[in-house]
């Protein structure tokens, strides 16, 4: 047991700390604060701690569990609402009311709650680590894999209801409970790491046709208040392709905290029509809770993620914001008296990023099933007055494989999702081709990069347009900006509030492209014909072309035919031009 030397803010230290380690759990003062130890000199620990330090006083004891941060994993994650420890908030306002009290102790997982487990091991089985000893349903939609902690022989296995601290079974002697802890900095183990070739299908065309995300894959979303962020993350929440979503608000602010905890519970699941909470696991931890835990938040967060990538499940953990950790970073540094970096973060900024970052990806896990899954991390940024070229953005775009720029001018022209597709970029696209390829259409890349070189010549052709105006260009430029403009408003903006344009099927992004630019190669062509633009730009079909995203997923077909819908309405207007 030690004692209390100095306190600075959430920075403290203690004498007569020998014995102790690095990053064990420690309890400080008499009222059990939660602290953990990043510095060692001699006898003296360096505690950063996790609560409100008001009121500690030097010579208070401080006493060691001998056990670093982890967290604890089993059935009842899903659900739940978290702080940045692991403590559940609805326990924590039952116990000491609207604010957290300190010193506070509530188990992470309910220790009385009796879950069925279905056995699938059998007596006598030799057993790997990471084999499925039995299942829980955790939720109407997850069931929960009780995996082996290590290999040997499993005896005393049978299907019945345990709490998470009964013994279900043991291997080679060794008692198995559906409860296991695992420290928080310390990644989990797999198998082997795949390359990024399959997408994770988000629904959103921008994303999906432009900017593909990898499952397992690393996405930066940076973007200025009010252009989406939120939003987004509900989107990629409700339909990318994932079985489990891990939100963690990593010190924002309390009020945009309450709107997502308050969102997300009544947020449905698109597939399952059941309350998006049945996969979410949420980690709150706002501005005015302390910065330790909010530095803790982030690990917390992905090693939960990670637990259920190691059942077989595809997991999108959204961290929001990553700059909000950094920051708390930053004040820990300058407590601790490091040498600053760049705009006074510590100088390991980048290593703390990448290392998180690392922790994504998809895997076959441990086992002899051959399963597999992944984590992707989707983490926003908050750059100050949106510049990104400060060192939080500029780390995080080092380590990151999709740069989703949010734009404010986009978000104040109403246009949804705000991505500015000339700042942003993906990685994975190339790795990703042969899936379109194989999987929607063989002309799917060519599709892109041409609708792609089209947006970018729109933004060449706008600054001729501000200096001498639309009607001084050639009319087969001026139908570039007829076509891009299609391409913006019918292809690139998406109503997440609109119940069916709200998310496209791939085919579905496939085939609205592919209208476009057949509705593009016609008219210059028609141009050819001497065509006046004034006439193709009248043709009814456009409107026809608009409207396709407001086509249900079951009327595909629909969608199909107005291809060669337009080739009739171009023959037509040929036809008439002739006579």
């Amino acid at each position: 047991m030690g004692i209390l030397h100095r306190i600075s803010g959430p920075v403290v230290e203690a004498k007569g700390m020998a014995g102790a380690k690095m990053y064990d759990l420690v309890k400080i003062g008499k009222e059990g604060l939660i602290g953990e130890i990043i510095k060692i000199k001699g006898d003296t620990a360096t505690i950063q701690v996790y609560e409100d330090t008001t009121g500690l006083r030097p010579g208070e004891p401080v006493e060691s569990t001998g056990e670093p941060l982890s967290v604890e994993l089993g059935p009842g994650l899903l659900r739940s609402i978290y702080d940045g420890i692991q403590r559940p908030l609805n326990l924590l306002a039952e116990k000491g009311g609207e604010f957290i009290t300190r010193g506070l102790s509530v188990p992470s997982l309910d220790r009385k709650k009796r879950w069925d487990f279905s056995a699938v091991a059998k007596n006598g089985q030799k057993v790997r680590a990471g084999d499925v000893l039995g299942t829980v349903q955790e939720t109407e939609l997850i069931a929960h894999k009780i995996m082996a902690p290590h290999e040997g022989t499993v005896s005393g296995i049978s299907s019945g209801s345990f709490t998470i601290e009964e013994t279900i079974c043991t291997i080679d002697g060794k008692p198995v409970k559906m409860m296991q802890r695992w420290f928080v900095r310390k990644s989990r183990p797999v198998a082997e790491k795949f390359d990024p070739n399959i997408p994770l299908i988000t629904g959103q065309r921008i994303v999906d046709m432009f900017f593909p995300i990898a499952k397992g894959g690393t996405v930066c979303v940076p973007g200025p208040f009010g252009s989406g962020k939120t939003v987004t993350q509900h989107q990629f929440a409700k339909w990318s392709d994932t079985q489990i979503v891990v939100y963690v608000g990593c010190g924002e602010r309390g009020n945009e905290m309450t709107e997502v905890l308050t969102e997300f519970p009544h947020l449905q699941d698109p597939k399952s029509k059941k309350p998006l909470m049945e996969r979410t696991v949420l980690i709150a931890n706002t501005s005015n809770m302390p910065v330790a835990a909010r530095e803790a938040s982030i690990y917390t967060a992905v090693t939960i993620a990670e637990y259920y990538r190691d059942m077989g499940y595809d997991v999108a953990l959204m961290a929001d914001s990553t700059s909000r950790w950094a920051e708390a970073m930053r004040e820990i540094g300058g407590r601790l008296e490091e040498m600053p970096g760049e705009e006074g973060y510590p100088a390991y900024l980048g290593r703390r990023l990448a290392e998180f970052y690392e922790r994504a990806g998809r895997v076959k896990c441990l086992g002899s099933d051959g399963r597999t899954g992944s984590v992707t991390i989707i983490g926003a940024v908050s750059p100050p007055g949106g510049d990104i070229n400060e060192p939080v953005s500029q780390n995080t775009l080092r380590v990151t494989k999709v740069f989703l720029a949010l734009d404010a001018s986009l978000a104040q022209r109403r246009h949804f999702p705000a991505f500015n597709w000339l700042r942003s970029y993906s990685l994975y696209t190339e790795t990703l081709d042969s899936y379109y390829t194989n999987n929607i259409s063989s002309d799917w890349v060519e599709l892109r990069k041409e609708a792609m070189a089209l947006l970018q010549k729109e933004s060449e052709l706008q600054e001729i347009v501000q200096l001498v105006g639309p009607d001084a260009l050639p009319e087969k430029e001026q139908a570039i900006l007829l076509s891009t403009k299609m391409i913006r408003e019918d292809f690139l903006q998406q109503s997440a509030y609109h119940e069916v344009d709200t998310y496209s099927s791939m085919r579905k992004e496939y085939l609205m492209l592919k209208n476009i630019m057949r509705f593009h190669h016609r008219a210059l062509a028609a141009i050819d014909l001497g065509i006046q633009l004034k006439r193709i730009s009248e043709m009814p079909i456009r409107e026809k072309i608009a409207r396709a995203k407001e086509i249900p997923e079951d009327r595909i077909k629909e969608i199909e035919l107005i291809g060669s819908e337009v080739d009739k309405a171009f023959d037509e207007l040929a036809k008439a031009s002739a006579r």
